[in-house]
């Protein structure tokens, strides 16, 4: 990955905090090159539009999200420790979200139901790493699926109500620990799908 000029690192910082504390409908282009000490047409030169800075700053936070994924998939756990602990953490990093910084989540939510590159990209490279681990189950004989493809498409499909934004938002008001414990049964249920070939 091409590392950022020193400018472009500014905006970025500048433009994360000026959503995080004013929102999407008063963020402005212009505000943050003010913020940033530069003219707003500099802050065009790396990104084209008010729309692409914003997606830039979600698309930080994936990232960053992405790396504590990996992270976990390259580590000497069992696969089904990891695959649990993946799960737990992307629940997590987007619940987390929502609560310490509604701003952000609300931009990720709408890169999410555009279906913007942004999100597509972090969609597939999420999936990988649930594949990675769960071929390194089979690969060891923890998990023995009928089929792969299947098994992988019922995780996916399973754990969709817990880190889809959509889903997170209809149940903000959920007492954690009931989120929490049926998270938990989900995966129990899960891991034994993968353990017996249910699918």
């Amino acid at each position: 990955m091409a590392a950022r000029e020193p400018s472009e690192t500014r905006i970025l910082s500048v433009a994360s905090e000026h959503l995080r504390l004013h929102g999407l409908r008063r963020f402005t282009v212009v505000a943050v090159a003010g913020e940033a000490g530069m003219t707003h047409a500099n802050v065009y030169r790396y990104f084209p539009s008010r729309a692409a800075l914003i997606y830039a700053v979600v698309d930080l936070w994936l990232k960053a999200t992405e790396r504590r994924l990996a992270d976990i998939a390259d580590g000497p756990d069992p696969a089904a420790d990891k695959l649990e602990r993946l799960i737990l953490a992307l629940a997590k990093a987007n619940r987390d979200l929502l609560g310490d910084d509604p701003h952000l989540f609300a931009a990720l939510s709408q890169a999410v139901a555009r279906r913007h590159a942004i999100s597509r990209r972090n969609r597939a490279r999420v999936r990988a790493l649930f594949e990675r681990v769960i071929d390194e189950g089979i690969a060891s004989g923890a998990f023995e699926p009928r089929d792969r493809d299947r098994a992988i498409a019922y995780v996916i499909d399973a754990t969709h109500r817990f880190i889809h934004p959509a889903a997170l938002e209809l149940e903000a008001d959920v007492p954690q620990a009931s989120v929490d414990a049926r998270l938990a049964t989900l995966i129990r249920v899960a891991l034994r799908v993968l353990e017996t070939g249910i699918v």
